[in-house]
């Protein structure tokens, strides 16, 4: 632990410490995220960029009593290191370890898990309208949002409603230019003309220079020199989108100067209404690697300094489901010039920066809009057009209405293509992939779709594209895995029989069929059990045929999903059987349980939910004893029957 930032026990301790004392903190926090990030893949740039606001909200506020909510809270690690968690932060992302996002369960400055862009202005006001309704109008309540996800259509919410409510309350605007990738969109140009206005900052320090000079005097002169600010702020900035949106705005201001920052937050608290402090960042501020490539080094894996930049101290050549996805994506443009793509601000995350580059007119970044993406999808599938929306599974819950009202209802054939379907590892239960199997199964006319392996992906996007209503189709964040076989043909509603058996069947939805497998021949040659493995590939329409003849004719039968047990794959398979009239007694379901399942590596999460190999074979020999099937003793080789 350094120096000063070992007498860091909480944000009190900060009072004490002078301007260069306050300048030395910063840069150890710096040291430590670079060491940080050295042992382990971590969120960085964007934490690098927001020390010395963390320092400057923590000097100027006491929250723990005033609210702080970071927005996109993958930036919290300074937070954490100021709050009292400085000696565990070698454990983030780490089972057990601290959370790469703000946790109540942490400490007391945690008031929200936010790994979902654009909330924070709304829960903050929340925050604050509570406050006051129970008896603490002294409360300050601040909301820090990146410019990346200041166009997320809740921001405007949030905004129109303080604006409306005229609460004390504070909106920082942290500009960096950046989301994951470069922003994008209209509001886009708007921030870059102010960030573009040095002149302003310059006028706006000469006029604070010159107002002891002239012979007017307090409210006189703070009136004037408002109303100057105005004027040339309106010139400057093409408009005042925030001031007629009810807020006083300030800015923009250097987010890198901490000293005057402090200042500026000081003089804030003493101000009525509502406030947006536009504050300009470096993504990546004091690392010369991370300043230079800020989208390399958003979320980069370990590595090692070195005098020409850093040395990746983990590599893999493994290519995952992501890159066979983009690689088929970019095939099927090159042969349909209907195809379009959108995403919501994960180019990078999704691999498409090859498709952006080739087909530049058929390739929309919305920003962090979901809903309005799929929404804009709706209006490109009804021309004719055959919109492809690849968005994580875990942000395109936020236009679940959008789904509903401008795709499955209209019958659009939209393909929706769920990146990080299941469990996603160190981000945690923020980004898990959990509940889109359910979600999007519940919608007449949606097709829900899942490769089995590395060979499904292709034919099944070919197939997607040639039905007449929407399909979704989703796959994990793991290493790609190819199962040999005579490749059956991607129909709709087809299951594919890669082994069939009557002691026992999984039913496996998505890409667990690989350890379905190998528990398959675990349970073969060390407990004579031969139980038969089904690549299901759709979890809607059903295949009812194959589904029911295993019910009927296999001594047990379980479902294997990576989604939520209620509503998912095996849900549709038992609301099925009881359609039909079976006996479901010798049915289990294998999934995610009902609970968040927190960070840690994506295999240690699979074994804790019992969806790894030895989970499914356990699953398997428990419930064939309970049948009263012959079990073999793996250490005697003799069979017992199992009462």
């Amino acid at each position: 632990m350094t120096t000063l930032l070992s007498k860091v026990n909480s944000p009190a301790d900060l009072k004490s410490f002078s301007d260069d004392e306050l300048a030395s903190l910063a840069q150890e926090m710096r040291d430590e995220l670079i060491a940080v990030v050295g042992r382990r893949a971590a969120h960085f740039a964007s934490n690098l960029g927001v020390v010395e606001l963390c320092l400057a909200l923590h000097l100027a506020f006491d929250f723990s009593k005033d609210r702080l909510i970071w927005d996109t809270g993958h930036q919290i690690y300074p937070h954490k290191l100021i709050t009292g968690r400085a000696r565990e932060l070698y454990s983030i992302r780490t089972k057990g370890g601290l959370m790469g996002y703000p946790n109540p369960s942490e400490s007391q400055y945690d008031l929200f898990m936010t790994g979902h862009a654009g909330s924070a202005a709304s829960t903050a006001l929340g925050l604050k309208a509570g406050d006051d309704l129970v008896g603490h109008p002294e409360r300050h309540s601040v909301a820090v949002v990146g410019d990346g996800a200041f166009p997320s259509g809740i921001v405007f919410e949030a905004l129109n409603n303080a604006g409306g409510l005229r609460k004390k309350f504070l909106l920082i605007l942290n500009d960096n230019k950046m989301s994951i990738c470069p922003r994008v969109g209209g509001l886009a140009y708007y921030l870059d003309r102010a960030r573009m206005a040095p002149m302003y900052i310059d006028w706006n320090k000469w006029v604070r220079k010159l107002l002891p000079n002239i012979p007017l005097v307090g409210d006189q002169a703070d009136r004037w020199l408002q109303q100057l600010k105005d004027a040339v702020k309106a010139s400057l900035h093409g408009g005042m989108l925030f001031e007629e949106l009810g807020f006083t705005y300030i800015g923009p201001v250097p987010g890198h100067d901490l000293k005057t920052l402090r200042g500026y937050l000081e003089r804030i608290k003493t101000m009525d209404g509502p406030i947006l402090l536009h504050v300009l960042t470096d993504k990546g501020h004091g690392f010369a690697p991370a300043e230079a490539d800020p989208v390399r080094f958003h979320a980069p894996g370990p590595f090692q300094t070195a005098e020409n930049g850093v040395i990746p101290l983990k590599t893999s050549s493994s290519l995952a489901y992501t890159d066979a996805v983009s690689g088929a994506l970019f095939d099927v443009m090159k042969r349909n010039p209907k195809v379009a793509v959108l995403t919501a601000a994960m180019c990078e995350g999704n691999k498409l920066q090859k498709i952006r580059d080739a087909f530049p007119d058929r390739f929309f970044d919305t920003g962090i809009c979901e809903s309005h993406a799929v929404a804009f999808a709706g209006g490109m599938a009804k021309t004719g057009a055959r919109p492809i929306v690849s968005i994580y599974s875990t942000f395109l819950q936020r236009s679940f209405d959008q789904i509903f009202q401008e795709v499955a209802l209209q019958n659009l054939p939209v393909t929706f293509l769920l990146d990080r379907g299941g469990l996603v590892g160190a981000d945690g239960p923020t980004h898990h992939g959990t509940y889109d199997i359910a979600y999007m199964r519940i919608f007449p006319n949606m097709i829900v779709a899942a490769p089995g392996d590395a060979r499904d992906v292709g034919p099944m996007l070919d197939f997607a594209l040639e039905q007449s209503s929407p399909v979704s189709i989703r796959y994990p964040k793991a290493n790609l895995e190819t199962i040999e076989r005579d490749l059956s043909p991607i129909e709709l509603g087809q299951a594919e029989i890669l082994e069939w058996e009557t002691d026992g069947v999984f039913l496996a939805f998505g890409t667990l069929v690989g350890s379905c497998l190998r528990a398959a021949e675990r349970l073969r040659e060390r407990h004579g059990l031969r139980v038969g493995v089904v690549n299901a590939r759709f979890a809607k329409p059903l295949d009812n045929t194959t589904t029911l003849k295993a019910i009927e004719e296999c001594g047990f039968v379980i479902t294997v999903e990576e989604g939520c047990l209620m509503g998912g794959y095996g849900a549709a398979v038992l609301e099925a059987a009881n359609d039909a009239g079976l006996n479901t007694s010798h049915v289990r379901r294998l999934g995610l349980p009902d609970r968040f399942v927190l960070h840690a590596e994506r295999d240690e999460q699979l074994a804790e939910v019992g969806l790894d190999v030895d989970g499914i074979t356990r699953a398997a020999l428990d419930l064939a004893r309970q049948v009263g099937l012959h079990v073999a003793n793996e250490q005697s080789g003799e069979a017992v029957c199992a009462l």
